[in-house]
């Protein structure tokens, strides 16, 4: 295949990225007024976002098998068909049920689009420019999440809620015409069958942690509950690894951790996941609770971390392999961890100059950091293993984000007990939390260790 047409489908990849991850964020600014439609209280509608995430973290284990089952092409664009029908049921409800409903439906899309997408670029990309489209893929990743709430704000403003997912539509048509064009079809599907216990297990594992998680950063009265789903799925995670180790034919095949590229890129690369996804939520906070901003200050403040992310991207591939992984990761990993511990700093006092710079400063970092990791993931695996490594890359992925905003909120909780702050949190409060969530990206940097300097050089065409 062509560069230019493995090159249009990281681009086609992307979109559907941009997507996902735009709807996860987008209704955040529009819970008011669609309140307002439903008849229900503001509060009600974070079932919404949560259904919505939960789904996608429930169904993504099965995203592997369905493209080796009827292969990568028609899986993607049934998917991508269910998104946008999904988006127009989500417009045109009326009530919360409904909408909730629809809200599902769409996770359940959100989580065949990018990974059985992922895979199609994997199978159509050689190891020399594996680099460049996974730069190409990842960027949404990063901007979705902050562009959201500024997005949906003004969506509402100038025109009204539906017109959220009504943007979907156009988008979706499109996307599912490249599809057709561009993705090759193939006779790669198999035979292999379907692994329930796999299925269950996991999707129980995925949906009680985040949802285990999340109670845990509502507040003391739930700590116990949350304490409890998180076990449950703790647990059963650790069930799935059991079983999907002894079966032949498991749901996604374990072994493909045994690659070091790869674990590392799952276990150092969610531990950092996890501490930049809990920035689109703690700033935005900070800057109005503690600082006493506008809505719209502090989405332009946050956009600082955006232009950080976009100043960086044309640089990423020229860095990696005139560097190699390691030292990148570990010398961007400090600077990305300062920049976090920066934000510590950060009070009301502060000029916006000054603000915007240290986010700028972090944006910049934490868009070299995640290209990185999530090239190097690919980088040693084998054609016959993209299959389970995309699967497993994909739902550590979105696990490690969506534990990002339950253990800002954690951490909000527990540094507003050590401030004796029972009411809404300040600046302090925000402050202390900075200081764990850099601790968290700290830790992310101890795994890196484990890569040599010759890591990763078949993607980046460096002389072992």
């Amino acid at each position: 295949m062509s560069q230019r047409q493995s090159t249009l489908i990281a681009l086609l990849v992307a979109v559907t990225f941009f997507m996902e991850n735009l709807d996860a964020t987008v209704i955040a600014t529009a819970l008011p007024e669609m309140a307002r439609t439903f008849g229900v209280a503001a509060v009600d509608l974070n079932i919404g976002m949560s259904a919505y995430m939960l789904a996608i973290a429930a169904f993504i284990p099965i995203s592997g098998w369905l493209a080796d089952r009827f292969g990568s092409r028609r899986v993607f664009g049934g998917a991508i068909v269910l998104f946008t029908v999904s988006s127009l049921l989500c417009g045109i409800s009326t009530g919360l049920e409904s909408f909730v409903a629809a809200r599902v439906l769409q996770g359940i899309s959100g989580a065949m689009m990018v990974p059985v997408g992922r895979l199609a670029v994997m199978r159509a990309t050689e190891k020399k420019d594996l680099v460049r489209v996974i730069s190409l893929i990842t960027w949404p990743g990063l901007v979705a999440p902050v562009l959201g709430p500024p997005l949906g704000g003004f969506i509402v403003t100038h025109a009204s809620w539906p017109w959220i997912f009504y943007l979907n539509l156009p988008l979706g048509v499109l996307a599912l015409i490249a599809t057709w064009v561009l993705i090759p079809r193939r006779n790669e599907v198999s035979q292999r069958t379907f692994d329930v216990g796999g299925f269950v297990l996991l999707g129980v594992a995925c949906t009680a942690l985040l949802y285990g998680m999340e109670m845990l950063g509502q507040g003391r009265s739930s700590q116990w509950p949350g304490l409890l789903v998180t076990a449950l799925g703790l647990t059963s995670g650790a069930l799935a690894w059991a079983h999907m180790r002894k079966r032949e034919q498991p749901l996604m095949n374990v072994s493909v951790i045994g690659i070091r590229t790869f674990s590392v890129s799952l276990f150092g690369g969610s531990l950092f996941r996890i501490a930049i996804s809990t920035l689109p939520f703690l700033l935005p906070l900070m800057f109005q609770l503690g600082f006493g901003l506008s809505a719209f200050d502090s989405g332009l403040l946050v956009l600082g971390v955006f232009a950080g992310n976009l100043a960086m991207k044309p640089f990423t591939t020229a860095i990696m392999q005139r560097w190699g992984f390691r030292p990148v990761l570990m010398i961007n990993g400090v600077i990305g961890v300062l920049a976090i511990a920066a934000c510590a700093l950060l009070d009301e006092h502060m000029g916006w100059p000054l603000i915007l710079l240290i986010l700028f400063v972090g944006g910049l970092s934490r868009s070299m950091q995640f290209t990185a990791f999530n090239t190097l993931g690919f980088a040693d695996v084998p054609k016959a293993q993209m299959s389970d490594a995309s699967t497993m890359f994909s739902m550590f992925f979105q696990l490690s984000m969506g534990l990002g905003v339950a253990i800002a909120a954690l951490l909000l909780r527990g540094a507003m007990y050590l401030h004796g702050n029972e009411g809404q949190a300040h600046t302090p409060d925000f402050q202390l939390t900075f200081i764990g969530v850099a601790i968290i990206a700290l830790l992310a940097l101890l795994d890196n260790r484990r890569l040599s300097a010759q890591s990763g050089a078949a993607v980046l065409q460096r002389k072992a």
